[in-house]
């Protein structure tokens, strides 16, 4: 289908102003310009009912996370988020609007954990964080209202690849039981050879290009690209992982492995829950202030959220 009415008219603004892609901008300056585009759509975040800043240990120094309570009684669910970027760009602010409205709408203590990025922290730097700050989760959130038998994990884009990785290593470790994943248009396969992935291809949009530069930042030898944390469709087994809603847009380059990575984690057993946005690309998911897609889509996932945190669930 063409795109959506409303992405269309913020396509057509970006195509009047000019707009470069963030793989041609020097890397201080993709940066800036990711949180900038990211915050001009997000729309006036939501008001929580107490948000902390604080650092907690990780493997290479403390790591900042940020702890999002809404105005709930405990004790609360907890939901750790992972932020997009291609491992490369953003921080706990590029996240601050999502876990704003999922605290809020699922009525969790949400805590984002501010991973080191590529290029600077090669793979797998950003996922022994994120596992660090789900240890930690798992630990201490207690002193925040946090119920430590109901936890989740998520993330959008690098953030939902992170996320999945993290349910994989977790398991693999025998850590804490984790109840959901919530995967926003993951990178699943540093391999792909996908429809979706030579389908788009426009300049104005994240596409083809931009995956593979990310993925050059991440990695530091392509034999990386084939361990299962970086490229978690390849997992041997992803058997007794927590239940999925995974969320894809139809115009978006990692479509078809994040749909693959549903069916895979469905044929191992997992409870799934697979959804595809139509009209819309990679990033929508954090656009709320424009598109009514992004809200619908933040709402179901809330939604899944809700669900799962209300039922006596076991994962890995």
């Amino acid at each position: 289908m063409p795109f959506d009415p409303q992405f269309q008219a913020l396509y057509d603004q970006r195509a009047a102003q000019g707009g470069r892609p963030l793989y041609s901008m020097t890397l201080e300056e993709a940066r800036a310009a990711d949180l900038a585009a990211i915050q001009a759509d997000a729309g006036e975040p939501e008001p929580v009912a107490e948000v902390l800043d604080t650092t907690v240990p990780g493997p290479d120094g403390p790591l900042p996370i940020r702890v999002y309570r809404p105005a709930a009684e405990g004790p609360l669910p907890v939901l750790v988020y992972f932020f997009g970027g291609g491992w490369t760009l953003g921080s706990i602010e590029t996240s601050d609007a999502i876990c704003r409205s999922l605290a809020n709408a699922a009525g969790c203590l949400t805590i984002a954990v501010g991973y080191r990025l590529a290029p600077e922290h090669k793979f797998p730097a950003a996922v022994d964080d994120c596992y660090a700050g789900v240890l930690w989760a798992a630990e201490h959130v207690g002193r925040y209202g946090g119920d430590t038998s109901r936890i989740a994990v998520a993330g959008d884009s690098a953030g939902g690849n992170l996320a999945a990785a993290v349910t994989l290593r977790n398991r693999d470790a025998d850590g804490p039981a984790l109840v959901a994943q919530l995967l926003v248009y993951p990178n699943t396969d540093y391999l792909a050879d996908t429809d979706s992935r030579r389908e788009n291809t426009d300049p104005l949009l994240f596409n083809d290009k931009s995956v593979h530069w990310y993925w050059d930042n991440y990695l530091a030898t392509a034999e990386d690209g084939v361990h299962p944390l970086a490229s978690p469709l390849r997992a041997a087994d992803h058997s007794g992982l927590p239940p999925a809603l995974v969320i894809t847009a139809e115009y978006d380059p990692l479509r078809d492995e994040g749909e693959q990575y549903a069916e895979r984690l469905r044929e191992s057993g997992v409870a799934v829950e697979s959804v595809r946005y139509p009209g819309v690309t990679h990033g929508f998911f954090t656009m709320a202030g424009a598109l009514d897609a992004s809200r619908r889509a933040l709402a179901r996932a809330a939604g899944h959220l809700r669900t799962v945190f209300a039922t006596d669930t076991t994962g890995a």
